[in-house]
């Protein structure tokens, strides 16, 4: 068999293997095994390194799409200085997952604008870059897919789609009171995640509050409450809005500007 022959059947053996990235590599990688004279061994490595790298890239690039973030901020863009309430340690270990190995859960617990989406964010974008299957949703989307599933019959699918990632956030619970029937779907997905994933929930209210959040239903509130605290890390955020803060520093700065012309 002639080089141009092997050469074109080692091409048809990638393509079948749909290593696409080894196969546009390969002319390359055989130019340079020549040059430096390398064993079969170590240009096989460079080769299935580059398909290796193709995969990898493709796999991080359809964990990120279906997270569904609304945002590309990082755990590294948080700005602790203007949030002293938040302690950094905590947020540096979090970072680390160890709670996704233990399916521990994050309880962030606030007022509007203080940094808790972006903390729970941040967890979701680390989460996808170490290659867990992450999701974000917010209270308010939740109930209306698990309503629409209930009407079309197709609740024990939705169930099943909120159990599998290794990372749920659930945002913005509390901001509106939610039906008896929005209650028993956020109760049941946090009952379908117990002790077997992690949620990262965001929430404007107080857990001695939490009755308001399911129109003073005490006995769910409460169900719903142990299950998430049972293993759970709980950060308490005070302090300014960042949107305020925002707001305050730009009417100050054309006040500057006006009384400067």
């Amino acid at each position: 068999m002639s080089e141009h022959s092997r050469y074109q059947e080692l091409r048809a053996h990638l393509a079948f293997l749909r290593m696409t990235a080894a196969a546009e590599a390969l002319p390359a990688a055989l130019d340079e095994a020549k040059a430096a004279n390398l064993s079969h061994q170590d240009f096989l490595e460079r080769l299935l390194s580059v398909e290796v790298e193709a995969v990898d890239e493709r796999r991080r690039a359809s964990l990120a799409r279906f997270a569904s973030l609304p945002s590309p901020f990082t755990l590294a863009d948080f700005d602790f200085s203007a949030q002293p309430s938040v302690d950094k340690k905590m947020i540096d270990e979090l970072a680390t997952l160890r709670f996704i190995e233990d399916a521990t859960n994050v309880l962030l617990i606030g007022p509007p604008g203080v940094g808790k989406t972006m903390l729970a964010v941040g967890l979701g974008h680390a989460a996808v870059a170490a290659g867990m299957r992450t999701y974000y949703t917010t209270a308010a989307e939740l109930a209306a897919r698990c309503h629409r599933a209930a009407l079309e019959g197709r609740w024990a699918t939705t169930m099943r789609f909120y159990a599998g990632p290794r990372l749920l956030i659930i945002d913005e619970v509390g901001y509106l009171p939610l039906p008896a029937e929005a209650a028993a779907a956020l109760f049941q997905v946090v009952s379908q995640r117990y002790l077997k994933g992690s949620i990262a929930l965001t929430t404007n209210l107080g857990i001695a509050s939490w009755g308001k959040v399911f129109n003073d239903d005490p006995m769910v509130a409460g169900a719903m409450l142990d299950r998430l605290l049972h293993r759970s890390v709980v950060l308490n955020i005070d302090g300014d809005s960042y949107r305020m803060r925002s707001h305050r520093a730009r009417a100050e700065a054309t006040r500057k500007a006006v009384a400067g012309s």
